[in-house]
């Protein structure tokens, strides 16, 4: 399936879940999309590869809710189309010290936008969980029913394939290496091989590789750092395997505070459960250490307290490594690149480690803005590539013991 000629009405360049998500988006509309990536197909350089990412409504940022819900709705229409499920639902429990400012943001934002939520003190997370979590006497947990968890491979193959379907044309192993103008006519892609791809309009979703591709586009430096990441499977101790496992009521997690731990129930690995650290270590996504990753004390003592010691807390029995685009407010870039290009690129990046859950949404306003010029549900300005004009550090958030830490640190 696909065009003669090499014109189109929008090029995607960048095939993670942003770009997977905007060419089914473009395509279902009956644009003719090409997507472009430099590396196979759902390969494992990125960060959209994988087993499990979590999808919640609970964000200590208004913003974010509405992304959130238009997803769940999107995830579920998108698999009803595909034939197979990619999400899987659960509760979320957030927990954290009771002063907390980010998860005290969490119940105000909950409030804000009425998600229902219980909070609950020790007593009753404990209850709640059949005694398979135990926070500390003076912390707090959130719970909700709007969780889950989501699988990466198969989403973004999911994306593919519809994508496909609606008459999308998909290249893997052409590197995008410049983006020009081309008068009226839109822009010219241009590959390392010398390829030429004609579009009325083009969105990126460069992921790790969104800021030197920008850069070298407009000469504008996005401040869109990547981090290698290290995610930590561990075993769950024999006999205790059903209570841990998705289905049994077990929700996805997170956990406030330092450091920041997130996980999902055990689903990919049997008898293994998902935690770990939300942060990394700086990296040039074409030079990566590839690991071993650290193993921080800390996430290994609040395995061994959280789980009551039901879990084996000495060491990860596996680890996957991912990396983050992380901005510093860790808020996204959703805009117009602009200059000579105006309206006609339009890019997408700087996810930081929580924007997977979002990505049926990300892909439905990048699609808007590049064939409209305006995305109705959503307000933009906090993804606005301007705010870090006015300010370096981006938007400002009235808590700082979550937010703003992670590239302070290195684990």
């Amino acid at each position: 399936m696909g065009y003669s000629g090499d014109e189109f009405d929008v090029i995607v360049v960048g095939a993670g879940v942003m770009g997977s998500s905007t060419a089914y988006q473009l395509a279902k509309r009956g644009n003719r999309t090409l997507l472009l990536e430099q590396f196979d197909f759902l390969h494992h350089r990125g960060s959209s590869h994988g087993e499990s990412r979590t999808i919640r409504a609970t964000y200590p940022e208004d913003y974010y809710f509405s992304l959130v819900t238009e997803s769940y709705r999107l995830w579920e229409q998108a698999q009803a189309e595909i034939g197979f499920r990619v999400y899987f639902k659960a509760r979320h429990l957030d927990i954290g010290p009771a002063d907390a400012k980010s998860l005290l943001a969490v119940i105000d934002s909950c409030r804000n936008n009425a998600v229902p939520h219980q909070v609950l003190n020790r007593q009753q997370v404990a209850e709640r969980f059949s005694g398979r979590i135990d926070i500390p006497d003076d912390w707090i947990g959130v719970s909700c029913e709007l969780g889950g968890v989501i699988k990466p491979t198969k989403a973004v193959s999911m994306f593919q394939m519809l994508a496909l379907k609606n008459g999308a044309l998909l290249r893997d192993n052409i590197k995008v290496v410049n983006i020009a103008k081309d008068g009226d006519r839109g822009v010219t892609v241009t590959a390392s091989t010398g390829e030429k791809f004609r579009g009325r309009k083009c969105v990126v979703t460069a992921g790790a590789w969104m800021r030197n591709l920008v850069k070298t586009v407009s000469g504008i430096e996005l401040p869109i750092q990547p981090l290698e990441t290290n995610v930590c499977y561990w075993r769950i101790k024999e006999g205790h395997e059903g209570k841990y496992a998705i289905g049994s009521d077990f929700p996805t997690f997170a956990s406030y505070g330092q450091p920041y731990i997130y996980g999902t129930p055990s689903l990919e690995y049997p008898g293994l459960i998902k935690a770990a650290v939300h942060g990394g270590y700086q990296c040039d996504p074409d030079k990566r250490p590839w690991g071993p990753g650290l193993v921080p004390d800390a996430l290994k003592e609040w395995i061994e307290q959280r789980f009551k010691g039901l879990v084996d807390s000495s060491q990860p029995a596996a680890t996957q490594l991912c990396v983050y685009s992380m901005t510093p407010d860790e808020d996204f870039v959703i805009d117009f690149l602009g200059g000579e290009f105006g309206k006609d690129v339009v890019v997408g990046g700087g996810f930081s480690g929580h924007g997977f859950k979002m990505s049926p949404a990300v892909g439905r306003v990048l699609a808007d803005l590049v064939l409209t010029g305006e995305a109705e549900g959503v307000e933009l300005k906090h993804f606005r590539i301007a705010r870090f004009e006015e300010n370096p550090r981006g938007n400002i958030k009235d808590y700082e013991d979550q937010v703003g830490q992670l590239l302070k640190s290195r684990l």
